[in-house]
């Protein structure tokens, strides 16, 4: 089943559940945190920024999951198969970084001794500013990004949890976004250009459960000159109403049921399998890069392996239009939370 919302409203009932479940191309539904029952500990936000060219790539991260928050930089290189990542954690935040309430509108700034970020509205483009003078023990790194929506759909889900009705992720995912900017590390600049990079938005606000394990899966970029790209996953909360997989092309969404990821957990730099229960969504994934963290602090633990690589296959359209896909650059992640 793939209910879609079509109709706007609040996102929470007076009692904090969800008022509506399933899916939307848009954030129809209205989040404010101040409508939130549950404990303040259980509140996560968080805005993620993806953007990659077939040489190199970076993804920002500002979130607060009220235990604390985390700023991080994560810079890939895919002519040497490397990443590095450098992050600052700030204990406690509770909500203080007053996050935006909805993904058009609403300025992230974070002003801290090791680290400034902004993520801006300016325009009509979303603007990433950033300098982080300790990233990579003192290298350094500082950018400035722009980035431009080329899609007029986005993938939402409003997901609840059966065991806990105050509990719920509201999430959106923008695909397509035609990148220009630069970034400076290691005294080398690494410039965006429209035609070649793109990026995804990952904006999640929610109340989780303290156990969960979820798969994720993301590329953007052009087929047939016209802007492509998917968003893939599961694993978590009850997704009876609706899945969050679906394809963008040209700026349309097409609706996808379930997708499965098949993974050799022995070893994540194994070749991956996709596969749909409707024949849609069928794909190799040639892994490239394994970002893997685990962050143990007994009571919290946060292990992930999220993995850059290339998506090779064919996808089909809601017309039934084939698009076959060669060596498609993106990422696809398992991460295990207690939190």
């Amino acid at each position: 089943m793939q209910h879609e919302i079509i109709q706007a409203g609040n996102l929470l009932h007076t009692d904090g559940s969800l008022a509506q479940k399933g899916w939307a191309k848009d954030l129809l539904l209205t989040y404010k945190r101040s409508a939130i029952k549950a404990s303040v500990f259980k509140i996560k936000e968080w805005d993620y920024y993806c953007i990659l060219n077939n040489e190199y790539g970076i993804a920002l991260t500002v979130a607060d999951n009220s235990y604390m928050a985390l700023y991080a930089i994560n810079v890939f290189d895919f002519k040497q198969n490397t990443e590095i990542t450098d992050r600052v954690i700030v204990p406690f935040t509770m909500g203080k970084l007053q996050m935006p309430e909805h993904s058009a509108h609403g300025d992230i700034t974070i002003q801290h001794k090791k680290i400034q970020l902004q993520f801006k509205h300016v325009k009509g483009k979303r603007v990433l500013d950033f300098n982080f003078p300790t990233f990579n023990k003192g290298n350094g790194i500082k950018g400035h990004i722009e980035l431009d929506v080329l899609n007029k759909d986005s993938m939402v889900i409003a997901t609840p949890w059966k065991e806990d009705k105050t509990a719920f992720y509201y999430n959106q995912k923008i695909n397509c976004l035609a990148a220009t900017g630069e970034f400076i590390f290691r005294d080398k600049k690494y410039s965006f250009t429209p035609d070649k990079a793109t990026g995804v938005l990952d904006w999640g606000r929610g109340v989780w459960t303290y156990k969960n394990r979820w798969y994720w899966g993301s590329a953007s970029g052009y087929i047939n000159g016209k802007p492509f790209g998917f968003n893939i996953g599961y694993g978590f909360g009850d997704t009876s109403a609706a899945s969050e997989n679906i394809l963008f092309y040209n700026g349309v969404a097409h609706k996808l049921d379930d997708v499965k990821f098949i993974i050799n957990k022995k070893n994540y730099m194994q070749p991956w399998k996709f596969t749909s229960n409707d024949g849609r969504f069928e794909l190799d994934f040639e892994p490239a890069i394994n970002r893997y963290s685990n962050t143990n602090l007994f009571l919290l633990q946060s292990k992930q392996h999220q993995v850059f690589g290339y998506f090779s296959g064919t996808v089909i359209l809601d017309d039934g239009t084939s698009l076959h896909l060669n060596r498609f650059l993106g990422f696809a992640e398992e991460v295990f939370n207690k939190w």
